[in-house]
């Protein structure tokens, strides 16, 4: 069900059109899918390849590269309209999205030339940073390089990789003599393995196993370095900057797809001689999600806006994504409320948008990450105020 909520949409400089022929698209093609997926926990390999074969995963790519050069608000459509019908799917093209910014932005022409024609074939990526010793803190790895004549040695391992099950191509964290740095690593290189670690598994954001990827002195061509040895860490934080925002749109896309699932179950479920919508508490719970999607909404166009003018990035996508993430959680709790007992059935979509919506509170940037993001901002754009007009300064 699509309610009228949904389709007329504030989206500025996004072709109406364009959401109109996703939407049907999703709902044909990912919708029906989305339960499944879910509860096999598995990546959506035709769904992806499909998307790409469309132009939906290199939306903002140039189109010399074969992309649609289109804006970054295009893009939060895209991943909000995806997430309504599966947030797994959205996740599986968010790390596509993070290794073709990774390329994009400091990758050498030779690998730009080498792979982001590959974007549109449907490369399936993942953005491997995590390591069991350091988690999110990827200021210092375990896994080394070293240079050997015409060639970079890779060796360590990575932990609970997001889309590593199907992934055909790394983005991977090392550090070599001079710091952290970036690695392009295609999955077919020799003595590069994967296997499923203990904690492999979430409870939500399902897109097939969370991997371990092992490097077993991997040997990878110079060019394969991206943008500047011992620059790693800023590079992975500004493309997380770039991801961030469509994070948002995909717990967004959660948001929408929970209110409007419980806004037909209200519409239509008879309860002491009138609908569950005639009720006007039930009617505040809707009124108050729908404006705190729309909130969001507001803010992940914003971010997208940022993006497109190259300013502020860090902050609005910081900001897009702690808003929308907790509209996300608290919609879907509220939407499992409204429908009772169907809320907490199995056999119901809305266990599995309150466990996606929750687990992207944590993911990609926990709400505490993301704060001390935007408090950053904050002590470096504050002047300091005067000395003669400091509160309670003064004669």
């Amino acid at each position: 069900m699509t309610s009228d909520f949904a389709a007329a949409l504030w989206r500025p400089h996004v072709d109406p059109a364009f959401v109109e022929r996703l939407r049907a698209y999703v709902a044909e093609t990912i919708t029906p899918h989305g339960d499944a997926i879910d509860r096999e926990d598995v990546y959506p390999v035709e769904i992806i390849k499909a998307l790409s074969a469309e132009g939906y995963n290199t939306l903002t790519l140039d189109p010399h590269w074969g992309g649609g050069g289109l804006s970054y608000g295009h893009a939060v459509a895209a991943f909000e309209e995806v997430a309504v019908g599966s947030a797994a799917v959205g996740i599986s093209m968010i790390t596509i999205l993070q290794a073709q910014t990774m390329i994009r932005l400091f990758g050498a022409d030779t690998l730009k030339e080498r792979y982001l024609p590959r974007f549109k074939e449907g490369l399936l990526c993942s953005y491997a940073l995590t390591e069991a010793g350091h988690g999110s803190d990827i200021r210092t790895l375990d896994t080394k390089a070293r240079r050997d004549g015409n060639e970079w040695v890779v060796t360590g391992e990575k932990h609970f990789i997001t889309s590593g099950a199907a992934a055909e191509f790394f983005i991977i964290l090392a550090e070599t003599d001079v710091g952290v740095s970036v690695f392009a690593v295609p999955r077919d290189v020799p003595n590069l393995t994967s296997y499923e670690g203990r904690n492999s598994a979430t409870f939500g954001l399902r897109n097939g196993p969370h991997m371990n990827i092992r490097l077993d002195e991997v040997r990878l061509p110079l060019d394969h370095l991206i943008g500047t040895e011992g620059k790693g860490v800023r590079q992975a934080v500004t493309v997380l900057d770039h991801s961030r925002t469509v994070a948002g749109a995909i717990s967004l896309g959660v948001a929408r797809a929970a209110f409007e699932g419980a806004l037909a179950f209200a519409r239509d479920r008879v309860a002491f001689d009138q609908t569950v919508l005639e009720f006007q508490g039930i009617q505040w719970y809707l009124a108050e999600m729908l404006t705190e999607i729309d909130a969001a909404r507001l803010l992940c166009y914003r971010a997208a806006e940022a993006l497109d003018r190259h300013e502020d990035i860090a902050r609005y996508s910081s900001e897009a994504k702690l808003k929308a993430c907790a509209v996300g959680t608290e919609v879907a709790s509220r939407a499992v409320q409204i429908c009772g007992a169907y809320g907490t059935m199995e056999n119901a979509p809305f266990g599995r948008y309150l466990r996606d919506a929750k687990a992207y509170e944590i993911a990609g940037g926990s709400a505490e990450v993301l704060k001390n993001t935007i408090g950053k901002h904050l002590t470096r754009n504050v002047a300091p105020r005067a000395a003669g007009n400091a509160v309670g300064g003064g004669a």
